[in-house]
């Protein structure tokens, strides 16, 4: 009986669920962590690397994503699903800047994200995407924020929070290590001890991926007497400096 509810996306089962999200959420949970963790000075987010095959180009695969100067996102789950919500991000935050002349606040954009998940999973034809988010931002109105989109739609702002397969673990090492006082580059350290607590494997620069948004002169390389907030990747090198800083 339960099988003629998982099939059908619009149809609660007796126990008040959509199996659709469900088996969506089981995606994210297949796939690698991410960490987000907001600071007093700015945002950072934090996953794991991993490819399929020594063979692939790493770097044409991305899982920290800039959406326009002040937002970037991260997810854990399907790739594929995670582009075409980047696609969906850059866009709006285009059409918001031709028409206000100024990024998108971050709950704003984060909105739009979750009003296209959650069409998803009432839309015949269509499935619910197999990804959950941690959107991170920089805006005049709340400053540094951190938000988490799931796949039902559902978003929430968080000081910290961690998506993926080590989920459980890594919140409860964030819960023992964060305070609402962390500064952004002790935000980062703790990132990548929390990353390596459930990290299978030799970890390295290649292997970890992250973004960052601070005030002015914090991350922001060939930038740093602009004076607004930039969300930026970090390279390599500045990952394999941050991992010999913590060995």
């Amino acid at each position: 009986m339960s099988g003629d509810y998982s099939f059908s996306l619009t149809t609660f089962s007796p126990s008040g669920k959509l199996g659709q999200i469900e088996h969506a959420l089981n995606a994210v949970n297949r796939g690698v962590t991410s960490i987000g963790i907001k600071a007093t000075n700015g945002v950072v987010i934090a996953t794991e690397k991993k490819s399929a095959s020594t063979l692939i180009d790493d770097e044409s695969t991305e899982k920290v994503a800039v959406i326009c100067d002040s937002i970037g996102m991260v997810y854990s789950g399907m790739g594929p699903d995670f582009r075409l919500l980047v696609s969906r991000a850059r866009k709006y935050a285009q059409q918001y800047k031709q028409l206000y002349m100024e990024n998108p606040p971050t709950r704003i954009l984060v909105e739009q994200i979750a009003r296209v998940m959650q069409d998803y999973t009432h839309r015949g034809g269509v499935r619910p995407f197999g990804v959950s988010l941690l959107i991170v931002g920089y805006d005049d109105v709340n400053g540094p924020s951190l938000y988490q989109v799931d796949p039902s739609g559902s978003y929430w702002a968080w000081k910290a929070s961690a998506i993926g397969k080590n989920m459980i673990n890594a919140k409860t090492f964030l819960e023992k290590r964060y305070n609402d006082e962390i500064e952004l580059e002790d935000a980062v350290h703790t990132a990548i001890l929390t990353l390596k607590e459930g990290f299978e494997g030799q970890i390295t620069e290649t292997s970890l991926e992250i973004g960052i948004i601070g005030t002015s002169t914090i991350g922001v390389a060939g930038k740093d007497r602009e004076e607004f907030p930039l969300f930026r990747k970090l390279s390599p090198s500045e990952v394999k400096d941050y991992l010999a800083n913590i060995a």
